[in-house]
């Protein structure tokens, strides 16, 4: 019986292994179609290590930033063929989107002041592929409101894609915890900090934060603020790695990229390598579990008040997991989360997914919270008008008021990209403000035609990058800026 049961593992082990071997085989022939990899998915610049940054200061941190965008213009920017110098290329300097014709390139690290001494001060994080340009708008709100704003440009970010192929999450800490130490240094040992944190810089935030309730050394926030945070992400982001296997052959070398797109956006990356899904799962991953070990310590106490901002459909996280892994186990301690619902109009009743439709109610856990609920939603089936019902920590029974702001009839959900960007936002807005012009309008644009013919992914295209219910957003966000003589920025 023994033997039977070891010649049976034997062979299902067989049968696993011809099976993996079959999908690298296909993964490898299918990276050899389309274009040779550009300058821009090769090319490297050099960043500093995360012992660097642990042992640098945020002077050392730009410096470095500058020779990493020096040597994208010598590397990509000035050895284009022609065939890449075309007017939908970020990296070509005759490109209006070419970030090096702006007045200010928001994909380099910033620093926003008060007029005067700053009350406090805030450090930004952006999402993955993203640039510290998708928190602009806050940062500019909280600078208003006498904070010292800190945007900073994680590594990997904002010069190339191929710059995504050998950074790792340990990377994005360091320079978390740089920038937190900036913000220290720069209003003194009393004044509070937040930290605002858009996807993966969600992640961490929170990462950053249960670090810092761990080790006194670490300057510890006095609130998160955290637009469709990256607590959870999708199963197939455990196994990319072995999707970017064929990779270590350099025949193969286009398998460690998931996509290979034109890089028409001015301030985020269109490309996407393997490896960037392999460090959102292992950040992810190390949440989780940091928060379950903490949790079954009771060391949980002394995390500060967190305010997210979540669509209930979401592609590109769980938000189920910023529910059950972040916010089930937070104290009461003031927290609250705020939902958006999709359009029940009933245009779209035909064409929603049930699970869509369903996802409220899976989402929000039965009984009493320690949190604040908040969702935002139709008033009434079919009906435009929207309301928010905003339900206590340790209670049940919602209360309703009347939201202003109407859901669009041609909007069938929020999106995980469009939480940060106001309707008005030059380059993601679906009514931009037309005194900036980054070279391209995202927006606005809603094309109709055969496959094949533009340069834009049409999945992207047809994926919301405005939030209607900004304004809400924002009044939230400043609700918990600590009360101060609002000042007006120095320009």
């Amino acid at each position: 019986m023994l033997r039977a049961l070891i010649k049976a593992g034997k062979w299902t082990a067989f049968v696993v292994l011809v099976f993996l071997l079959s999908l690298l085989a296909i993964r490898a022939w299918d990276s050899q179609r389309g274009d040779p990899l550009a300058p821009w998915q090769t090319f490297v610049p050099h960043e500093l290590t995360a012992a660097q940054m642990d042992a640098g200061d945020w002077a050392g941190y730009l410096a470095a930033e500058q020779r990493a965008f020096d040597e994208v213009r010598a590397q990509v920017s000035d050895k284009l063929d022609a065939s890449q110098r075309v007017a939908t290329n970020r990296y070509f300097e005759g490109a209006t989107m070419y970030p090096g014709h702006f007045a200010h390139d928001w994909n380099r690290s910033y620093v926003l002041e008060p007029a005067g001494p700053p009350v406090g001060a805030v450090v930004l994080l952006h999402g993955l592929t993203d640039s510290p340009y998708s928190l602009r708008d806050i940062a500019e709100l909280y600078r208003d409101r006498g904070f010292v704003a800190i945007g900073l440009r994680l590594p990997g970010h904002g010069t190339v894609p191929a710059a995504l192929t050998e950074v790792t999450w340990a990377d994005w800490l360091a320079a978390t915890r740089l920038a937190m130490r900036e913000a220290r240094r720069r209003v003194g040992p009393h004044a509070p900090i937040q930290m605002v944190g858009y996807s993966n810089g969600g992640a961490l935030a929170v990462k950053y934060t249960l670090d810092a309730c761990e080790h006194p050394e670490l300057a510890k926030p006095t609130r998160l603020v955290l637009l469709s945070p990256m607590i959870g992400v999708t199963s197939f982001a455990r196994f990319a790695g072995l999707a970017g296997l064929p990779a270590v052959l350099p025949t193969f070398a286009k398998a460690a990229w998931l996509d290979l797109l034109p890089e028409y956006n001015p301030f985020k990356y269109n490309s996407f390598p393997v490896n960037a899904a392999r460090q959102s799962y292992l950040l992810t991953d190390a949440i989780r579990s940091q928060l379950q070990r903490m949790d079954r310590e009771h060391r949980l106490a002394g995390l500060p008040p967190i305010l997210t901002f979540q669509s209930v459909v979401d592609d590109t996280v769980s938000a189920p997991a910023v529910i059950r892994t972040l916010y089930a186990r937070l104290p009461e301690n003031g927290s609250e989360i705020v939902l958006f619902d999709v359009n029940r109009s009933h245009r779209f009743d035909s064409l929603m997914r049930t699970s869509s439709l369903q996802a409220l109610q899976h989402l929000l856990p039965s009984g009493p919270q320690r949190y604040r609920t908040t969702v935002i939603a139709n008033a009434a089936d079919n009906d435009s008008h929207t309301v928010i019902r905003t339900t206590d920590a340790g209670q049940t029974q919602a209360t309703v008021t009347p939201l202003s702001i109407p859901y669009p009839s041609n909007i069938f959900s929020l999106s995980h990209i469009a939480l940060p960007f106001p309707p008005n936002d030059p380059l993601y807005g679906t009514d931009p403000d037309l005194s900036q012009n980054y070279g391209v309008r995202l927006g606005t644009q809603a094309p109709r035609g055969e496959r094949g013919a533009l340069v834009l992914n049409l999945d992207a295209v047809l994926r919301i990058t405005a939030n209607p219910f900004y304004p809400y957003v924002r009044d939230r966000i400043e609700q918990v800026i600590p009360a101060s003589t609002p000042v007006q920025a120095a320009h």
